[in-house]
C-alpha cells in the first residue's frame, strides 16, 4: 500500500557521490505516487558503526528538503563514499495502521536491532502477537511484529532464512527491505511481486515498488553511457535477494527455501532516529471503527440518526419491484408496476464463458509477464473478478488501486488478503489524501448551507480519478488489457434523476451517458455553482477534472467480467470468503459499499430526505431479474438502510467535519414522503 525504495552501492564503486546521491532523491520523489502521508529515509554508516534514521509525517518530497536530510543522510552518503558500502531505504507512506502522527509508527521501523520498511499490510498481526508470547509489542504499526519475529528468529538462523520464516507465518501482503545492525548484510523480499530491482549487476542496485519507477530512473537519471548496462528484474512473489556489502554480491532466494549457508555477525552499529516534527495542520487519518462505539458521546450521537423507517414504509410502492413514489421519474401502470420495471431490459445475461476465454487469448502472455489489468477497489465483485482471471483464466494479472482517502481501512485489509494470497503484483496510486479530504470537507460545508439531493454526487467526485489512472498504469506496464468488476444491476439512475435527467432504459453500462446529458449535468452543476458561490473553491478544479476524466477517458482493451459471466451473489460472497477469509463491515449485513467511505453517509442523506438508498434500486433490479422476491428484497431493506453510526461518524471525523452540525441539516431536509412532502428534482 506504500512506496519502498533504496539504493546499495560497492565500496569503490567506479559512480560518482553525485549520481549516487541524485538516485536515490529521484527514487524517493518517483515512488511518492505510492503515499504523502509520511516518510522517512535510513542509512547505514559503517566508518562510523551507526544507522541513521530519519522520518516524519509529511511527504517525501518535503523530507529531502530539510536540513535534517542533507546532514543525516547526503552528508553520511559523501562521508561514506569510497570508505565503505553504501545501503541506504526509504518509505513513502498511505497509512493503513498506527496514525502517522505517532513518531514509532512511522517508516523505517526500528524494533529489535532491525531496520525496515515495508508495503502491504498484515492481516493477522494480532494472531501473530499472540503466538510469540515472548515477544513484546510496542507500537501500533503492523510492520512491528514482522521485525521481531524476524530478529528472534536470528538466534537460530540466517538473516535469509530469519527474514522467510517471519514472512511465512504472515497473512497478507509484503514487499519489505531490511538492514541489521550487527550484520553487513540486506534483505529484499516479497510475497506477492510488488518489489523490483534496477541494477548493473557489479556495483550498484536500486529498489522500488513498481517497475515503471524504475524504467523512469533509468531514462532520466541514468546517463546513456551507463544505461545499456543497467537492468531491472521483479522480485518474483515469494522470493527474496541477500545483499552481502561488503563484496556486494546478490543472492536470489525464495522463501520456501531459503540461503541456508551461514553468516557471520559483523560489528555492532547503533541505531539512531531522529523524528521530525511537521508543524503543519493535519487531519487524523487513522480512526479505528472499532473504537468510535466506545466513546463517551456515541451513545447520544446514535440517537441523533434518524431512521424514519415507518412514514418511509407507508409510501406508494411499485407492486413489482421496490421503488417508492419519492423515486425521480417514477410513474405506475394501472396494475401498480412502476415505469422502470415495464421498461427494464435483463442486464444478467451473459454472453457465453468460452467468448471471454477467447477474447483475453490475444492478449495472454508467453513467457510469465503481467498480461491484465483488474482494477481493485478491495469490493467483492472487483475480488471475485481478480480471483477468476487468476486462478480459472490463468492469467498474469495486475490489481490496480487507486486510494483517494475514501478507501477503507476494511477494504485495504481485503486487498492485502486477496493480493497476498493470489500473489499479485498490486500497484495503487495514492492521491494527496489530505487534500482531498479538505476539498470533500469544503464541498460538503458549501453543501450544508444549500442542501439538495441533486449535488451530493458531489460529495464523491474526487473518485472519478480512478478511470484516468487506469489508463495511465496502462502506458506504464504496457498491458493493454484490463477486466472490470462493473456490476450492472447497481444501476442508480435516481443521482442524475434528481439533476433532472430522466431514465435511459436502453443505456448499455450503469455509467453510460448520452451526450445530451453530459452536457445537461455539466449546465446543472455550473448553475448551481453560480446559486452557491461557496462551491468555488479549492476544490472546484478537482471535481470539474473528475467529471471530465468519467465520462471523457478513452476506453480501449476496456471489458467487463460480468459481460461473460452471471452475477450471483451467494456465489461470490461464498467464494470470496471461503478462499480469502474477505473481511465483512462491523456495523451492516451489507458486503457491497463496506470498502467505500463515502456510502454510509450520502446513503443516510438519500434516506433520510427520499426515504430510500442504492439498496433499494440494487433490490429492485434483483426482483426485476428473478434473483429473488419482492418479499425478501423487502426484509434486507429494512436492514440494510438502518444508518451505521461507526461509518457515518468515521467518515466525518476523518473529513473534518462536526457530527451534531452536520446530521442536523440533513436531519432538517425537506422530506418527498410523510405529509409535508415536498417532491422535488424530476419527481
Amino acid at each position: 500500500m506504500c512506496g519502498i525504495f533504496g539504493i546499495y552501492a560497492k565500496k569503490d564503486t567506479k559512480y560518482s557521490i553525485r549520481f549516487i546521491s541524485n538516485l536515490l532523491t529521484q527514487i524517493a520523489k518517483i515512488s511518492e505516487s505510492r503515499g504523502k502521508e509520511s516518510s522517512g529515509i535510513a542509512i547505514r554508516d559503517q566508518e562510523k558503526k551507526e544507522v541513521q534514521v530519519i522520518r516524519s509525517a509529511m511527504p517525501v518530497s518535503d523530507l529531502l528538503a530539510t536540513s535534517e536530510f542533507r546532514e543525516k543522510i547526503t552528508e553520511r552518503l559523501k562521508a561514506n563514499y569510497h570508505q565503505s558500502p553504501i545501503a541506504a531505504i526509504g518509505h513513502s507512506r498511505l497509512v493503513t495502521n498506527g496514525t502517522q502522527l505517532k513518531d514509532h509508527n512511522n517508516q523505517p521501523v526500528v524494533k529489535d536491532g532491525l531496520v525496515g520498511v515495508h508495503n502491504g499490510i498484515i492481516v493477522n498481526v494480532d494472531e501473530l502477537w499472540k503466538k510469540h508470547v515472548n515477544l513484546k509489542r510496542q507500537f501500533d504499526i503492523d510492520t512491528e511484529v514482522m521485525l521481531s519475529i524476524t530478529a528472534d528468529n536470528l538466534e537460530k538462523m540466517n538473516t535469509a532464512v530469519s527474514t522467510s520464516k517471519a514472512i511465512g507465518e504472515i497473512f497478507g501482503t509484503v514487499s519489505s527491505a531490511m538492514m541489521f545492525s550487527d550484520y553487513d548484510e540486506s534483505v529484499l523480499i516479497t510475497n506477492n511481486g510488488s518489489l523490483f530491482i534496477l541494477t548493473d549487476e557489479r556495483e550498484i542496485l536500486i529498489f522500488a515498488s513498481e517497475k515503471y519507477m524504475l524504467e523512469t530512473l533509468k531514462s532520466e537519471s541514468i546517463p546513456g553511457k551507463y544505461r545499456n548496462d543497467f537492468i531491472i528484474k521483479q522480485v518474483r512473489t515469494n522470493t527474496g535477494y541477500l545483499i552481502k556489502l561488503g563484496d556486494f554480491s546478490l543472492k536470489q532466494f525464495t522463501i520456501n527455501e531459503p540461503i541456508q549457508s551461514t553468516t557471520s555477525k559483523s560489528d555492532h552499529h547503533k541505531i539512531i532516529v531522529q523524528d521530525i516534527k511537521d508543524t503543519r495542520k493535519q487531519i487524523h487519518s487513522v480512526i479505528d471503527p472499532d473504537t468510535i462505539a466506545l466513546r463517551p458521546e456515541a451513545a447520544k450521537e446514535r440517537k441523533m440518526l434518524l431512521n424514519n423507517s415507518a412514514a418511509i414504509m407507508k409510501m406508494r410502492r411499485c407492486t413489482k419491484c421496490l421503488l417508492p413514489e419519492s423515486f425521480p421519474f417514477i410513474a405506475f401502470d394501472d396494475k401498480g408496476v412502476c415505469n422502470y420495471c415495464n421498461h427494464y431490459v435483463l442486464k444478467n445475461r451473459p454472453k457465453p464463458t468460452k467468448d471471454l476465454e477467447r477474447l483475453v487469448e490475444p492478449y495472454r502472455s508467453k513467457n510469465g509477464e503481467p498480461d491484465v489489468i483488474v482494477p481493485y477497489s478491495g469490493g467483492r465483485d472487483s475480488t471475485f473478478v481478480l480471483h477468476y482471471v487468476k486462478n480459472i483464466l490463468k492469467m498474469n494479472p495486475i490489481a490496480y488501486t487507486y486510494d483517494w482517502g475514501m478507501v477503507t481501512d476494511l477494504a485495504r485489509r481485503n486487498i492485502a488478503r486477496v493480493c497476498g494470497k493470489l500473489g499479485v503484483e498490486n500497484i495503487l496510486v495514492s492521491a494527496d489524501i489530505h487534500m482531498k479530504r479538505q476539498n470533500i470537507n469544503k464541498n460538503i460545508s458549501a453543501w450544508l448551507r444549500k442542501p439538495n439531493l441533486a449535488t451530493v454526487p458531489l460529495f464523491m467526485a474526487g473518485d472519478k480519478y480512478f478511470f484516468h489512472y487506469c489508463n495511465e498504469v496502462k502506458k506504464q506496464t504496457g498491458i493493454k488489457l484490463n477486466i472490470w468488476g462493473v456490476n450492472n444491476l447497481e444501476n442508480t439512475d435516481f443521482k442524475s434523476g434528481f439533476i433532472g435527467l430522466e431514465p435511459k432504459f436502453d443505456k448499455e453500462y450503469i455509467y453510460s451517458l448520452s451526450k445530451t446529458s453530459q452536457m445537461k449535468l455539466f449546465g446543472f452543476i455550473t448553475k448551481n455553482v453560480i446559486k452557491n458561490p461557496y462551491y468555488i473553491n479549492s476544490s472546484a478544479f478537482d471535481t470539474l477534472g473528475s467529471y471530465m476524466t468519467r465520462y471523457v477517458s478513452p476506453k480501449k482493451d476496456y471489458y467487463h467480467f460480468f459481460d461473460y459471466y452471471r452475477w450471483d451473489e451467494k456465489e461470490i460472497v461464498d467464494t470470496i470468503i471461503r478462499e480469502y477469509r474477505w473481511e465483512t463491515a462491523k456495523d451492516t449485513n451489507l458486503t457491497w459499499r463496506i470498502g467505500d467511505g463515502t456510502a454510509s453517509f450520502y446513503n443516510y442523506v438519500y434516506y433520510t430526505a427520499a426515504g430510500f438508498t442504492e439498496s433499494d434500486t440494487f433490490r429492485s433490479n434483483q426482483i426485476r431479474e428473478g434473483m429473488i422476491t419482492r418479499e425478501e428484497a423487502m426484509k434486507l431493506v429494512e436492514m440494510e438502510n438502518r444508518p451505521r453510526y461507526e461509518s457515518i461518524k468515521w467518515y466525518l471525523e476523518i473529513v473534518g467535519l462536526n457530527f451534531k452540525d452536520t446530521i442536523d441539516v440533513v436531519n432538517g431536509m425537506p422530506k418527498l414522503y410523510g405529509p409535508d412532502r415536498k417532491l422535488t428534482g424530476g419527481t
